[in-house]
This record gives structure tokens, sequence and C-alpha cells, in this order.
């Protein structure tokens, strides 16, 4: 991405649910990176969303998650290889040259014809000295394999990116030197063989249609450090409703005047000092109190709850009645599906919402808590429910996206509530 941005406009994308990369995506190449998950958004919402992001763009870049063929389960869903499908995309395949060369023979025979993927390159990471990469090139060559080795790219300890209990660090949080990524890959990898596969690409033709209903409300959106995961098109899918974002830190900004809030997912156990200390807590309180609708997701189902306990216990929002905790265990992890029990600010009763869940926190909730989903798969809050309810607040563990459930409830209820 950062190669090709130093002529091109670059689109990049992240196959699956992930939040952290897109980010580093989007530092690179100056446009927001959008994810493609065939679990929560169905090939519809994958074809929707790349006619969308890759409109006027010269080159999109798609990274892959996991190994080219690791879905949900035993099967193809949500796998690079499945978006590869449903777009109909060329593949370049990235494979460990580390302690190996003719064995690479084998892993790209297997990969090449255990699927109806179009994998048209090959590079090698890891890769050691040039006899080691002249050794995989006749391994491939003496085993007929017509894929082209696109290039080869060595260790380089200079581009590593630290890591936490949630991932990767955030964008925000590095200072890779995109001179150094472009050069380095300039460097070891063909680039004008890798333009000229993405050159034979034609995108699906798709009718991109606008909302039957919209809405003139205002909505808070928390972006600061706690908060920081969302999707793109989360965000897009409220401003085509007719939402005015207004975008405030709860850390440090007073509580914008507006008709509902939406808060991400994010790290306020990293900021539960700064959480506390804010008077934007209280204000929030507030607001639920008198009815203002307020989502949120992960890390603000804890910054909504009553209390959050890390190194010692922050007071928080105080809405729900429920106290978060973190772990050194991971607690839940993977995807999810939830049937609402009960009407929510997201949906009705009996409706079906896809999504995920990755959290190290336990939440510990009052023994009235009124949930709203009964989860199907994943984990939830407790005992298989998620989606704490009080007032016009709903907060769950699990992540959603638009082309799972719309928001066009939350904004119809900003509306109905809106001074």
């Amino acid at each position: 991405m950062a190669a090709l941005c130093r002529k091109y406009r670059v689109q990049p994308f992240k196959v699956g649910p992930d939040f952290i990369d897109p980010g580093h995506h989007t530092k690179v190449c100056g446009r927001t990176s959008r994810n493609l998950d065939s679990y929560i958004m169905g090939e519809k919402g994958i074809i929707e969303t790349f006619a969308r992001a890759s409109e006027g763009v010269d080159f999109c870049v798609i990274e892959g998650v996991m190994g080219l063929y690791d879905g949900l389960d035993a099967t193809e869903i949500a796998s690079t290889a499945h978006v590869a499908k449903i777009l109909d995309v060329p593949v370049i395949l990235v494979v460990d040259a580390r302690g190996v060369s003719r064995s690479i023979a084998a892993v790209v025979k297997g990969f090449s014809e255990f699927d109806a993927v179009s994998i048209q390159g090959i590079i090698l990471n890891n890769a050691g000295s040039e006899r080691h990469v002249k050794l995989v090139r006749d391994s491939l060559s003496g085993a007929k394999i017509k894929i082209p080795v696109l290039g080869a790219l060595p260790k380089n300890t200079e581009l590593l990116i630290p890591s936490r209990h949630l991932g990767l660090y955030m964008a925000s949080e590095n200072d890779l030197d995109a001179e150094l990524l472009s050069g380095f890959i300039e460097k070891h990898i063909d680039l004008e063989a890798v333009k000229n596969i993405a050159k034979t690409y034609t995108a699906p033709e798709i009718e991109l249609k606008e909302p039957d209903v919209t809405f003139k409300v205002k909505v808070g959106i928390a972006q600061d450090s706690a908060f920081c995961f969302y999707y793109q098109d989360s965000l897009d899918s409220l401003k085509r409703m007719g939402a005015d974002l207004v975008f405030f830190s709860p850390m440090s900004d007073d509580l914008p005047q507006v008709d509902g809030i939406y808060l991400g997912g994010g790290y306020p156990e990293l900021y539960a000092k700064e959480l506390e200390s804010s008077r934007t807590r209280e204000e929030i309180k507030k607001a639920a109190d008198s009815g203002v609708p307020i989502y949120g997701e992960c890390g603000a189902l804890m910054y909504l709850n009553e209390s959050l306990t890390t190194d010692r216990t922050y007071r928080m929002a105080g809405i729900l009645g429920a106290h978060s905790r973190m772990t050194d265990k991971l607690q839940g992890l993977g995807y999810t599906e939830a049937q609402v029990v009960s009407d929510s600010l997201l949906a009705k009763k009996g409706a079906m919402i896809r999504g995920h869940e990755f959290h190290y926190s336990v939440t510990d909730c009052d023994r009235d808590a009124c949930f709203a989903y009964n989860m199907k798969r994943g984990k939830g809050i407790v005992d298989g429910k998620d989606g704490i309810m009080e007032h016009n607040t709903l907060a769950s563990y699990m992540h959603t996206h638009p082309a799972a459930v719309t928001f066009a409830e939350f904004l119809q209820l900003c509306e109905r509530n809106r001074v």
C-alpha cells in the first residue's frame, strides 16, 4: 500500500472484523480502510462496500486474515478465499519462507489446487539469502508450478509493530516511516508485476441504493484513544440516513448537544483514571436519565457500567447496573449471532443480529439486569445473554455492522426524543 501510494490512489481493505489493521492501512493510504467480512456482512454487503469504497481509485489492496482458507469453523465462510471468490479478485499468496525451501512448492501446489481461487503471484516472507530464494524458485519450476514469485522479503526488525492484549498497537501509537516501508517493498518486490495482475481485474457491477427513510438528528460519536473501534461503514450508514455526526472525547470534551450517543469499543481500561476524572462521565449519565438514546459496544459497555476494575476500581458512567473487571485471560473471542428477545434501540424482538466479540474483561450484572439478546453463537455477558438495557441505553460485548442490522431503529428513537 505504501509503495503504490507514492504514485497512485489506493483504497485499502481488510478481510475479517479487525479494527486495528485498518487503522494502519488508513494512515498509510490517506483513505479509510474498509472491512470485508462474509459472515457478518454477507455477499451483498461485501460487494456494496467494495463498490462504494473503490470508486475513483487506481488500485485496491485487500489484506487477508489468517491463512487463505481459514474461515468460520471448518467452512470457507469469513475466510480470505471466500471474499476473493465473492469479488472474483486475483490473489497474491504470501508464504513464510523461514527455514524451508523445496517444501514451499508443496505448499503452493496445495493452496493453488485446494479451491477455485485465482492465485496469480507469490511473495516469500522472511526470506534468507539469494541462494535460498533461488532454491525456492527452482523448486517451484521443478514442480511445474507456473505461479510467479513476485519478490522475497528478508526479515526487517525496523518494521516490527509491538502488540498488547487486543492485538497490535494502534496506528496513532506507531511512527512507522512510510518512506521506509515503500522503499523496502520497491527494493524486494516487482511492483510492475503486481500492478499488471491488478489491471486484469474487472469489478462486479452493482446498483447502489440510498436509504428509503432518513432522519434529521445529531449523533455524538465518542472518538479518542479510549473509544476507537468503529467500522467506517457504520459511520457512513448513519450519515446516509441523515445523521449529523458530532465527534467528541469522553476523556477531555464536554458532551455536545446531541439527540443520541454512540460509543464504540477500544481501550477504556488503559484510560480508566482519565475517564473517571472527566465530568463528561456525569454528563452522559444525565443524558441517559433524561432518555437520550445511547448505544455502546464492548469497551463502551465497561464505561457505561457502574465501575471498571483494573489496577484499582474506577467509577464509570453508572448508567447500567453492572461492574466490569479486567482479567489476564481471554474471556470472549469469535463470531456471534444474537436473537433479539426484547425490543431495543437497535432492533425489534425476534430479529437476528450477527457480529463478533473480543475481550479480556468480565462483567457482573445486578440481579434485575434486563438483556436484549440471547446468544445463539458466542458468549455474551453472562449465561448466554448480551446487551444490557436501561432507559434508552443499550450496551453489549458484541460488535455489529450495518450490513447485519441497520441503525434505523436507533435513529428513529433519537428523532422521537429530540428536544
